[in-house]
């Protein structure tokens, strides 16, 4: 996936004012998840990264992915963490439409992860937060250690790289991969 954000609710109406809502611009893979029409800058140290897309839906706390490549752009030193483990990360400052916000943790780079069905888990042989290996094939093809999986009843099957580790392989949307155990 692309640099996104999560907000919380009190970081939302600070950037974009009291009593609005995320607007969905595009269902994403996982139901219930969406991009939304709107967009935050973020603003790191070094430089800025403008119109990031922020997912919803609204999460109980305010949280930035990015890649390796926009951390070193920003300036930040984002670790490799499972969505969620926000614990000792750096921060960084936002700015929407109405307001800025420095943000005192939560910049991470996403742990690449393979979301799966309950189903789908069993018939693989597979429980929530193994870890695999991905193969991908083709001219710059190569292996994903270190895949966390994730799985659940709402879940559908689906791979989650960032860019900059789709880009290396020469991967693109809808591309299969081979899961080694």
């Amino acid at each position: 996936s692309n640099r996104h954000v999560h907000l919380a609710q009190k970081d939302f109406e600070l950037l974009f004012g009291s009593g609005q809502n995320l607007t969905v611009k595009k269902d994403l893979s996982q139901p219930g998840q969406f991009a939304a029409e709107e967009t935050v800058n973020l603003i790191g140290p070094k430089r800025s990264i403008p119109n990031v897309r922020i997912l919803g839906p609204i999460r109980p706390q305010t949280q930035v992915e990015i890649s390796f490549t926009d951390s070193f752009t920003l300036g930040v030193t984002a670790p490799v963490r499972d969505s969620g483990n926000l614990k000792d990360t750096p921060g960084i400052i936002i700015e929407g439409p109405k307001g800025r916000i420095e943000v005192t943790e939560g910049v991470i780079v996403a742990q690449r992860h393979l979301h799966l069905h309950t189903s789908e888990a069993e018939g693989l042989g597979l429980k929530d937060q193994d870890c695999i290996r991905a193969k991908a094939e083709g001219i710059r093809g190569l292996v994903f250690d270190q895949v966390l999986v994730r799985v659940g009843p709402k879940f559908k099957k689906d791979l989650h790289l960032d860019t900059d580790e789709a880009n290396a392989a020469g991967l693109k949307t809808g591309d299969f991969l081979t899961i080694i155990k």
